[in-house]
């Protein structure tokens, strides 16, 4: 079992930034690929970005490169979500997944309990 929980939510300004954390227990960390998602009110649950098991892959949703950046800390069981230039269509529940890189979310096997991201124009 992997236990995850994200943080680094908020309500934030069109333009502003944040920096989203999951962190991770239970069983090994660095044996994980991880994802982020989001799901925004009345949509479906839309793939964000992946990073492979030692960082060195990492893949996003069109509408997020060039602004989010992936990353991953093993020592620390963490992964991270740098979030640019946030504009309102970033609001959303930003998700924490371990399993893989799939764009997918079947793709995963652990999910987190999600984080609140609210971006005002």
């Amino acid at each position: 079992q992997v236990q995850l929980v994200e943080s680094g939510g908020g309500l934030v300004q069109a333009g502003d930034s944040l920096r989203l954390s999951c962190v991770a227990s239970g069983r090994t960390f660095s044996s994980y690929g991880m994802g982020w998602f989001r799901q925004a009110p009345g949509k479906e649950r839309e793939f964000v970005s992946a990073i492979s098991v030692r960082g060195a892959y990492t893949t996003y949703a069109d509408d997020v490169k060039g602004r989010f950046t992936i990353s991953r800390v093993n020592a620390k069981n963490t992964v991270y979500l740098q979030m640019n230039n946030l504009n309102r269509e970033d609001t959303a529940i930003y998700y924490c997944a371990a399993g893989s890189v799939a764009r997918t979310a079947n793709g995963y096997e652990y999910w987190g309990q999600g984080t609140q991201v609210t971006v005002s124009s």
